[in-house]
């Protein structure tokens, strides 16, 4: 076994006040360290030099510790390397009183009760060399790591110099909020100022803000029956009750919004409208005129899930609601996530001024503000251009990889699936017909591929037999293969 050495000190306090003699207590202490667990075998113990001058005894003192544990098994001494705690411990028996169980055991039990309950978002770590179909990440091999540790490097030493790398705005930096704002502007059509925008730790911390804002106990709160998961949580947590909305091929019916606000009032409604999750769909502009409509009438709030409007294959996107009610009737939210990579923790919400300084508030709670250099770093590279190149560098990129999964689909499970390739985003949601998702995707992980049933994605008591397959993420070489694999499987269900 290899171990790393210590990389802080180890702490031993010794009692002079006692007959015990010093090296007794130093090995005292170093055996009840290993049976908590917190010395774990084939870890490093300090040199004897070291532990003495820390403790203020004689070397020798602490050799004598190290010697009586040695021939105890306790410990390992190697002549260049050092002491480390053995590999194999002794048996200890406790013949008086009660054992204590080692530490380890009780690392995952608490002596209270939790509040609330954990909330359902599904959730499933890959094994080592599993190949996961997400639900729609993208690859961050893609990113332009040199132009951004570059951008990055030059920013922070420019903050540190003027010193402000400190508590800033709790919006986020003035700078990429003026980007974001101008991006927006361009792009997707937004009548937004700086002053509109508050910078988040990525979407899903925005989506929160949003239900701490808008939500009290028992307020009603819409989404459709097929959605994101984390979103109807953190709603949820918020204290809202949850109302399901029918959506069929064209997304979300405001027919059904309409039936719920004629008996119930209702706070707040949550959707995904430029590519509905799971299922990819656009919502049809005459759908969107009736729901704008309806959000006037009963005075609901909208709010909207840009997640991925980058990924647009048609050319011909359709601008989001918060550009046709002008922000009055809504909460706008987005991130740089998916684009550039989710471990930067990019996200923003856009409203009115006085939704973004509650906002702020609300981050001052969870965050007290977000990273001024990473977010100085992707202001540069809105300003620069750099952004747009590389959207349309990946966006030749995932649409390959879209159709690669498209014809591999059909080649090797056209009977078996329904699907509709997305004009957007980073995944296909595939309809399996006379087939059990959660038996399929259980087959297939015996493969070594691994999927989430569409199950996942429903609240209410209907049943889906579908998938979300992320493309994004993977080679069209991999993609293939892991199809096959999936083929495979489904083939083997249905025969069966």
């Amino acid at each position: 076994m290899v171990a790393a050495l210590r990389p802080w000190e180890f702490k031993i306090v010794l009692d002079k006040g006692v007959p015990t003699p010093a090296y007794l207590q130093i090995a005292h202490a170093i055996i009840s360290e290993i049976e908590r667990g917190r010395l774990a075998p084939g870890t490093a113990l300090p040199g004897t030099r070291e532990l003495a001058l820390q403790l203020g005894v004689n070397r020798k003192t602490v050799q004598q510790a190290y010697e009586e544990l040695v021939s105890q098994t306790w410990l390992t001494a190697e002549a260049t390397r050092g002491t480390f705690v053995s590999a194999r411990l002794p048996v200890v028996e406790h013949n008086a009183g009660p054992s204590r169980p080692p530490f380890r055991q009780n690392r995952g039990k608490t002596r209270f009760t939790l509040a609330g309950e954990a909330p359902e978002i599904p959730f499933e770590p890959a094994a080592p060399g599993v190949l996961v179909f997400d639900d729609g990440a993208p690859d961050t091999r893609l990113l332009p790591a040199e132009l951004v540790a570059r951008e990055y490097r030059r920013v922070l030493m420019a903050l540190g110099r003027q010193n402000r790398l400190g508590y800033g705005d709790p919006r986020g930096t003035e700078t990429l909020r003026v980007a974001i704002a101008e991006m927006l502007r361009l792009e997707r059509g937004l009548d937004c100022g700086p002053e509109n925008i508050c910078i988040t730790r990525g979407s899903q911390m925005a989506i929160l803000i949003a239900a701490r804002i808008l939500v009290g106990p028992n307020d009603l709160v819409a989404i459709e029956e097929l959605s994101y998961p984390p979103a109807r949580e953190a709603f949820r947590a918020a204290g809202a009750v949850i109302a399901t909305i029918r959506i069929d091929e064209n997304g979300l019916i405001p027919a059904e919004v309409e039936q719920i606000c004629r008996h119930t009032p209702l706070r707040a409604i949550y959707l995904t409208p430029h590519h509905q999750f799971p299922t990819t769909v656009t919502l049809p502009p005459e759908r969107r005129i009736q729901l704008l409509a309806l959000a006037e009438q009963y005075g609901f709030v909208i709010v909207e899930d840009d997640y991925d409007h980058e990924f647009n294959y048609t050319h011909r996107p359709i601008l989001p609601l918060a550009g046709a009610h002008g922000g009055t009737r809504g909460i706008y939210i987005g991130s740089l996530s998916k684009l550039l990579s989710p471990s930067l923790r990019l996200g923003y919400i856009v409203a009115g001024e006085t939704i973004i300084n509650r906002a702020a508030s609300e981050v001052m709670l969870i965050d007290r503000q977000g990273d001024p250099a990473t977010e100085g770093a992707a202001a540069s590279l809105i300003e620069s251009g750099a952004l747009k190149s590389h959207t349309r560098k990946v966006l030749r990129i995932y649409d390959e990889r879209r159709q690669t999964m498209a014809a591999a689909l059909r080649s090797t499970m056209g009977d078996l699936v329904d699907f509709t390739p997305p004009q957007g985003g980073l995944a296909l949601w595939v309809k399996f017909r006379g087939l059990n998702a959660a038996r399929l995707a259980a087959q297939a992980a015996d493969e070594g591929v691994t999927f989430l049933p569409g199950q996942a994605f429903v609240t209410g008591p209907n049943r889906i037999e579908a998938a979300r397959l992320g493309y994004g993420r993977h080679d069209p070489e991999t993609i293939v293969a892991a199809i096959n694999v999936l083929a495979k499987a489904a083939r083997a269900q249905a025969a069966s």
